[in-house]
């Protein structure tokens, strides 16, 4: 006699990858229905800074989950439903919490967080939009086999968080991030290289979010304000942080009602 045993299969059995897809039952990491998140959400590395947006900027938020530390919020914003996830530090842990997301019915990815200035000409707290991210992790690379590639993030938050930017008047800069593992090991020289080809900023999970996105079909773009210059062991004072902090989220969250402005034009 046999017999299937559902509660020891995966939450991906009998989902087919590489397309948008969701799963009948919660997640390993991301412990929440389908119908718990939001088709939009915002992904803060940090669970402190998740609920601080959840309870900052949301109305009527709800807590998913907790498992893990890896706080989820749903809300709605200027009417709009969107959920505010933790993701962790690095890549590892946010395209698990990316994969689990998409499984659970989220359209589109939206970091936010902190990133470390490549160039002096970056100001502390000024808002970075990546385009796309120079991968400098092991994430990506075993997703991708070691195969050459170029993350990058979907136009259509590009765009949005660009505007969204311009409209809010904050300092604002649109381009090339790196993202790495090592926090400690980069250098100012190591910046210095870098910046001369174009980066940014340094942070920790934008490539793996942008290529497990392509992968499933759907939009990730990162979000991030200038925490530190590479090189400079101290981060900017907690009074200019929180200021970045705030511009980002609004910045990030503006651009997310944009979008959906747009999907409803065009339904």
């Amino acid at each position: 006699m046999s017999f299937v045993c559902f509660s020891c299969m995966p939450p991906w059995a009998g989902v087919e990858r590489g397309s948008p897809y969701t799963a009948p039952m919660s997640q390993i990491h991301v412990r929440a229905q389908p119908g718990d998140v939001a088709p939009y959400v915002l992904l803060p590395g940090d669970p402190g800074r998740a609920r601080w947006i959840a309870q900052t900027y949301l109305d009527d938020p709800v807590l998913y989950t907790e498992h893990r530390g890896l706080l989820g919020f749903t809300g709605t914003y200027r009417g709009v439903r969107v959920s505010v996830q933790t993701t962790g530090m690095g890549c590892p842990s946010a395209s698990i919490v990316a994969e689990e997301l998409v499984r659970l019915g989220a359209t589109h990815l939206l970091r936010v967080g902190t990133c470390g200035a490549a160039t002096p000409r970056l100001r502390p707290a000024e808002l970075v939009v990546a385009q796309a991210a120079v991968p400098n992790d092991g994430t990506t690379r075993q997703y991708l086999g070691g195969a050459p590639y170029a993350p990058t993030a979907s136009f259509d938050l590009v765009e949005a968080g660009a505007r969204a930017a311009r409209g809010l008047g904050l300092a604002h800069h649109v381009g090339l991030v790196m993202t790495e593992d090592a926090f400690y090991a980069s250098t100012p020289e190591h910046a210095r290289k870098w910046a001369a080809y174009g980066v940014l900023a340094f942070e920790m999970e934008a490539s793996a979010l942008f290529l497990v996105a392509a992968m499933r079909g759907v939009h990730a773009g990162c979000m991030v304000t200038v925490s530190n210059d590479i090189g400079d062991p101290q981060l900017v004072s907690d009074e200019v942080l929180a200021r970045g902090v705030d511009e980002m989220t609004r910045a990030a969250l503006e651009s997310l009602v944009l979008i959906d402005a747009g999907a409803q034009r065009t339904a």
